[in-house]
This record gives structure tokens, sequence and C-alpha cells, in this order.
């Protein structure tokens, strides 16, 4: 069994809607006498590129998070499943309204051990802002992030993949 979770349109749509009005204002700026040209054109190129990637975001019905008895996919933070033993744990950070769930792992297993010195550096300045290697976002997603860290942490726990199903299941009502 699998759980998918796909961004919420409606995000997107705010994303859209917000770049579209601050385009816009850099437009009605722009024709007004004594606003300097730069801080209009600044406004249009800035929030204009909200607009592709809000676009995007609408348009991209892929799943950006996958659960399985054998562990969790998310499209942007990395390219394979972390399978679910190797989580040791997981706590969720806030910055700016935005949920980030931060997974710790064995150093052995972080993307960074096979990173140049500057992969390694940022690896190290992510951790001190409290964040781990393995961060998966859900600013895009509509759940309920409390109860999804909680999921995620029974998952870890349970070391029967009939028990993970189980688990799954009863998530997915």
């Amino acid at each position: 069994m699998e759980i998918k979770l796909y961004k919420s349109p409606w995000r997107a749509v705010k994303l859209l809607l917000g770049s579209s009005a601050f385009v816009a204002l850099g437009t009605f700026l722009l024709r007004q006498p004594g606003t300097p040209s730069w801080v209009a054109w600044a406004c249009i190129g800035f929030f204009g590129l909200g607009i592709p990637g809000g676009l995007f975001q609408l348009l991209d019905r892929r799943p950006q998070i996958i659960i399985n008895e054998v562990g969790i996919f998310d499209r942007t933070t990395y390219h394979s499943f972390i399978n679910w033993d190797i989580i040791q744990n997981a706590y969720l950070v806030s910055i700016h309204g935005q949920k980030i769930l931060c997974l710790v792992v064995p150093a052995e297993f972080e993307p960074s051990r096979t990173k140049g010195t500057v992969g390694q550096a940022l690896a190290q300045l992510s951790r001190e802002l409290g964040f781990q290697e393995l961060n998966i976002s859900l600013g895009m997603i509509q759940i309920d992030e409390v109860r999804f860290a909680h999921f995620l942490l029974a998952m870890t726990q349970v070391e029967r993949p009939a028990d993970r199903t189980q688990l799954l299941t009863q998530y997915a009502q």
C-alpha cells in the first residue's frame, strides 16, 4: 500500500494571485511620474518570477511525497526512498508559517558525505540553523503537520512490514 500526497492547487493559486498583484503594482508604478523606473522594474522582475513558479506548481500533478512500507520519498529532498530503518527521529520546524519536517539519520546516511567542501559547509549551516540534511517541506501540501509527524515516527518504530501496512491503512482513513 502507498500513500501519495500531492501539492495543494489552492496554494499555487495564492502564489499566482499574489505575484500577479505585485506585477500589476509594478506596472502601475512604471506609469507614475516621479517613481524611479528601477523600483517598478525590480518589482515586476522579482514578483514576475512567481508566475511561472506558480503555474508549474498548479499544473504539476506528480505526487510530492510517497509513503509505503519501505520508506518515504519526497521529490524535492532526495532521489530515492528514505528507508524507515535509518530514520532515528523526526521533528517539525516552522519558518514564517511554512512547516518543515526534519529527519534525523545516522551520519553515514547523510547526503553531504558524498558532496564536496561547499556541500558539507551548507549541510553544517543547515544543522546550525536547527534543520537536518534530510528535510521534507510541507508548505505546498494541505495536511495536518503534527499528525503527519507522529505518523512518521510511528512508522520508524514498527519492525514488521505487515505492521507498517496496518499503520498506512489507519493513516489513510
